[in-house]
């Protein structure tokens, strides 16, 4: 697993939970306690992670950790890649909601390309990619922003989606796991995505190959809620994912359809 691939799934799980120990994630990463303890450093130091006797806990020392800041320039290239497929499978004249998430600013980049579309986002940063775009009628969808992770949640959230409807929902996603379906890091997150599932005529999924197999705290919906799911090939790479083959045949025998860019 390359390591900017690392250190994000690391920083997921460490946030993800109230403790977790080295010996923990190097079982789920499949790599060396001594491989770990590095990432821990790594992420220590660059102040979004604390590290404790045998493992680490999450700092909320700069804004819950500054997820956002701190993944959105890992996996630049892949994210890009999977931003590009997922755009051209929109098609032009849809109305579009837009998952926050690092991948979901690549997809915003493409949107444009579609265009005319009506695109809603939950993501303050996605919103700026879109905005002044020609032919993208933009609706920032209300409500508080997460510290750290520039993602709108909570009842005013709740309320806009409830009076929406789309023909598409681009869902980014913290983890998909073969019985536990798909899940996020956060209630709140967790929270708008189930109501934007409700909402939306046709659901496509995304996340890198890092995701596949992940059992985050807040369940969203078992696999077969989504119709389309987008990863990179490595999610095929047992060697490096070795919960990603048998992830990725769980979300087919669910009727899920896999593209793997």
């Amino acid at each position: 697993m390359a390591v900017a691939n690392r250190l994000d799934l690391t920083l997921r799980l460490v946030q993800g939970s109230d403790r977790v120990t080295v010996s923990e994630l190097a079982e789920r990463l499949g790599v060396s306690d001594m491989t770990v303890r590095r990432d821990l450093d790594a992420l220590e130091q660059q102040g979004l992670v604390r590290r404790v006797h045998g493992g680490a806990v999450a700092t909320r020392s700069r804004e819950e950790g500054a997820g956002f800041v701190a993944r959105e320039p890992w996996q630049a290239a892949t994210k890009d890649r999977l931003g590009a497929t997922v755009a051209a499978m929109v098609e032009p004249g849809s109305r579009v909601l837009l998952d926050a998430g690092t991948t979901t600013v690549h997809v915003a980049r493409h949107l444009a390309d579609r265009a005319p579309l009506t695109v809603a986002t939950l993501s303050l940063q996605g919103a700026f990619e879109l905005a002044d775009r020609p032919g993208i009628d933009l609706v920032v969808v209300g409500g508080r922003s997460r510290p750290g992770e520039r993602s709108l949640v909570g009842p005013l959230a709740l309320r806009t989606l409830e009076a929406l409807a789309f023909d598409c929902f681009v869902l980014s996603i913290g983890g998909v796991h073969a019985t536990h379906g798909w899940s996020e890091f956060s209630l709140d997150d967790a929270a708008v995505k189930q109501a934007a599932l409700a909402q939306a005529a046709t659901t496509i999924a995304v996340a890198d190959a890092t995701k596949l197999g992940v059992r985050a705290f807040s369940r969203v919906a078992e696999l077969g809620a989504v119709q389309t799911f987008v990863t990179d090939t490595a999610a095929e790479d047992a060697a490096t994912h070795p919960q990603g083959p048998q992830t990725l045949a769980a979300l087919r025998d669910a009727g899920v359809h896999t593209t793997l860019a």
